[in-house]
């Protein structure tokens, strides 16, 4: 067994001055959804949309927001109530994050990398088969993640990309993790991970470095933004989505004591088989997208919009738009809807398939709502003064997000549809 060593960064990567946990109080909602939507309401049209426009142009993490969601305790929002969290578990989790990406989709966004990791290791673990030491020993290791949430105000990432397929679950992760005495040393980059410089732990999935690898052996683990070999590098200068800020992250034998560990051996891949709808979670922010196109539409043309008074509602070709937009709307809406309602562990195929569709739809339809609402509004609505065409950038990245790609889904749907499992053409 090989033994733990550190070596010094060249760049050694600490979380931003502004994002270290910090003092902070808040009143503890109820926990109920409509109260805790109310607050994200709130803060997303006071402080989170009129701030957009601000972290688009500079490619910034949204660190306001990011104190605004610690001070009201949304940060603890999928923290199970028993350890001083809000409990919101999965389906109201999706409804709540989708009213998030209404008003700032790169928030939102970010916002469910740092949701997932509780959500994952919650009762999604929960759902999961672990032998009782396990068992045991992941209820301790998540607890001390908790409580960083709700008593540190820690941040968690989920970089998932690395340029290959292991993203998408066809491959193993080229990032390794070898086991030493108490702990793990990690080597290995992550490309496109958001959060980068903004996270206080970045929740790493990674190969178990031995013979004969596969995916079987993914394991995941908490690495600490300052930990020793830990290094953020490149630039940041995207379409869309640019309050990411979704650097490469690089870790060069990173030691990781056994503690870190979100999920026991194992368990990711179960996680990734037996609850596949852990994977739906980028659609909220898109459908919220989708609903704030809609929303910038109706205003636009009813001369809502400050500074751009003109009426232009009583155009019937624009009616005739709006009415299209709004069917469009009600079925991604329902869809959508339907799918986080069916999430669950071992769901049927035919819940399995409609969550493949539900991710097409939103992440596809999320971009055609906002062209639909350039080509109505017209020119003016094209101004970087107005959010139009920010949601437009934004929206077009949905459908490349992995682990479901738009394309991964069409190929799934049209296998899974005419296979059964481990059915060939032979059979």
């Amino acid at each position: 067994m090989a033994t733990a060593t550190k070596s010094k960064s060249k760049a050694k990567s600490k979380p931003a001055t502004r994002n270290k946990p910090k003092s902070f109080k808040w009143q503890k909602m109820a926990g109920k959804n409509d109260e805790i939507e109310y607050v994200i309401a709130k803060l997303g049209k006071e402080k989170f949309a009129p701030r957009a426009k601000r972290y688009d142009e500079e490619a910034s993490f949204p660190f306001e927001n990011y104190e605004d969601l610690r001070d009201t305790g949304i940060l603890a929002m999928t923290v199970p109530k028993s350890l001083g969290g809000l409990g919101v578990k999965y389906a109201d989790y999706a409804m709540l994050a989708a009213e998030m990406g209404r008003w700032c989709g790169a928030t939102a966004l970010t916002f469910n990398m740092h949701a997932c990791t509780p959500l994952w290791t919650g009762h999604i673990a929960d759902d999961l088969d672990m032998p009782a030491a396990d068992r045991k020993q992941h209820k301790k290791n998540r607890e001390l993640h908790f409580s960083r949430i709700v008593e540190e105000g820690a941040i968690f990432a989920q970089p998932f990309s690395e340029g290959s397929s292991a993203a998408a679950g066809k491959a193993p992760f080229g990032t390794l993790a070898a086991k030493v005495d108490g702990g793990w040393l990690l080597n290995g980059k992550k490309i496109f991970a958001s959060l980068s410089g903004a996270a206080t732990y970045y929740g790493v999935l990674c190969t178990e470095d031995k013979p004969d690898s596969s995916v079987r052996d993914t394991v995941f683990m908490a690495v600490p933004a300052d930990a020793e070999g830990v290094s953020i590098v490149g630039p940041w200068d995207p379409v869309g989505m640019r309050a990411t800020v979704s650097r490469t992250l690089v870790m060069e034998n990173v030691f990781i004591p056994d503690e870190q560990m979100l999920m026991p051996r194992g368990v990711y891949y179960q996680a990734a088989r037996r609850w596949p709808h852990m994977f739906l979670t980028l659609c909220p922010t898109y459908m919220g997208i989708a609903q704030a196109a809609y929303d910038f539409t109706v205003a636009y043309l009813r001369g809502d919009i400050e500074g751009i008074s003109v009426k232009r509602r009583m155009y019937p070709t624009k009616q005739i738009t709006v009415a299209d937009m709004w069917i469009k709307l009600q079925n991604t809406w329902a869809i959508f809807k339907q799918a986080t309602s069916e999430a669950r562990v071992d769901p049927s195929k035919e819940d399995r398939l409609r969550a493949y569709a539900a991710q097409y739809s939103v992440m596809e339809n999320a971009n055609e709502m906002c062209r639909l609402a350039i080509r109505t509004c017209g020119g003016q609505s094209m101004l970087k003064s107005l959010p139009l065409e920010q949601l437009y950038r934004d929206s077009r990245l949905g459908s490349l997000m992995l682990p479901w790609t738009a394309e991964l889904c069409l190929d799934r749907l049209g296998r899974e549809t005419l296979y059964e499992p481990g059915e060939t053409d032979d059979d």
